[in-house]
C-alpha cells in the first residue's frame, strides 16, 4: 500500500534580550499577513538542523552552526494537510537579522513573549506560550 508523506516543516527561535524575532508572512498564500518564526520545509537529502541553518540564511540572512542549535520541540498539526513541524533554538549566531526575501515577508520585529503581536500564526503563538521545550504537542485536531 502507498503511504503519503507528511510535509516536514522547521521553524528557527532566535531570542535575544527576552525577545524572539519573527517575520511577517506576506505573498504566499499561506498566513499573509501574520506573523511567524524563521523557517521553512525541510528538503530531500537534508536533516530538521540543516534545514534551519539554510533557513536562517535565507530568510534572515544570519549564520547559524549545526552544533548551536537545540531541540525545542515538535508540532504535529492538521492544516491543509497532516503536517509535522519542529521547532529549534539558536543557541547563538552571526550577523544581524533581516529580510532577504521580501516576495515572502514583509516585516521583521523582536517581540517579547508576553507581548506577541495578535496577528501571529496560531500554532505558533501556542509554541511560544509553551515554554523552553523540550515538548510533543498537536493542534488543530
Amino acid at each position: 500500500m502507498r503511504r503519503a508523506g507528511i510535509p516536514t516543516g522547521v521553524h528557527l527561535l532566535c531570542e535575544r534580550e527576552g525577545r524572539v524575532l519573527l517575520l511577517r508572512r506576506a505573498g504566499t498564500g499561506f498566513f499573509d499577513g501574520l506573523y511567524s518564526l524563521p523557517g521553512g520545509h525541510v528538503e530531500a537529502g537534508e536533516s530538521v538542523r540543516q534545514a534551519a541553518v539554510r533557513e536562517a540564511q535565507e530568510e534572515v540572512g544570519i549564520e547559524v552552526g549545526v552544533e548551536e542549535l537545540e531541540w525545542v520541540g515538535v508540532v504535529h498539526r492538521l492544516s491543509d494537510t497532516n503536517r509535522i513541524d519542529f521547532f529549534v533554538r539558536a543557541r547563538k549566531w552571526g550577523g544581524e537579522a533581516r529580510i532577504c526575501e521580501p516576495d515572502k515577508s514583509d516585516g521583521l520585529a523582536w517581540f517579547a513573549r508576553d507581548a506577541l503581536p495578535a496577528a501571529i500564526v496560531p500554532y505558533v503563538r501556542e509554541v511560544l506560550q509553551a515554554g523552553r521545550g523540550p515538548w510533543i504537542r498537536e493542534s488543530g485536531w
